[in-house]
């Protein structure tokens, strides 16, 4: 099975959590996204990344409030903007203020599968010197995603 963990830029050892409900006791980055309120349709993250949404607090028009999701048993949140927000969703803020680095194997075949369903690529997959290969999308609510393997 494939490994793919998460990190907000940050390059850090592999972290395996058993249990993503109750995850183990060491420290772990669970990035939590801002989306715009109203959005229903969360499904470009399970298309581009293979997620899986582990459950979902809805608001009473069926809109998400807050989407817990899994790639491969780590763990990253959606969360709708609110009036005591302390974050903004990127459209809020002109822009992005994170990349999220998404470590895989095959990233070749993320940004694929990200630009079919609805990404938008900012740098196209390439080999670099420093011994990564790394490509970089914007997903349909403004998060920047960095794709990287070492080589």
């Amino acid at each position: 099975m494939e490994r793919v963990f998460v990190s907000t830029h940050l390059f850090l050892d592999f972290l395996e959590i058993k249990n993503p409900i109750h995850p183990m006791s060491s420290p772990f980055f669970a990035p939590q996204l801002i989306i715009p309120n109203g959005v229903t349709d969360i499904s470009f993250y399970e298309k581009a990344l293979g997620a899986v949404e582990l459950r979902r607090f809805s608001n009473d028009d069926d809109s998400i409030h807050v989407s817990e999701l899994s790639l491969q048993g780590t763990i990253f949140h959606l969360h709708e903007t609110t009036r005591r927000e302390i974050g903004a969703d990127p459209d809020r803020l002109g822009g992005s203020s994170v990349t999220i680095g998404l470590f895989t194997d095959d990233c070749d075949r993320f940004m694929e599968q990200a630009i079919a369903a609805g990404a938008m690529v900012i740098s196209p997959m390439q080999d670099y010197d420093y011994g990564y290969r790394q490509g970089e999308f914007r997903d349909p609510f403004g998060h920047i995603w960095l794709l990287e393997k070492r080589i």
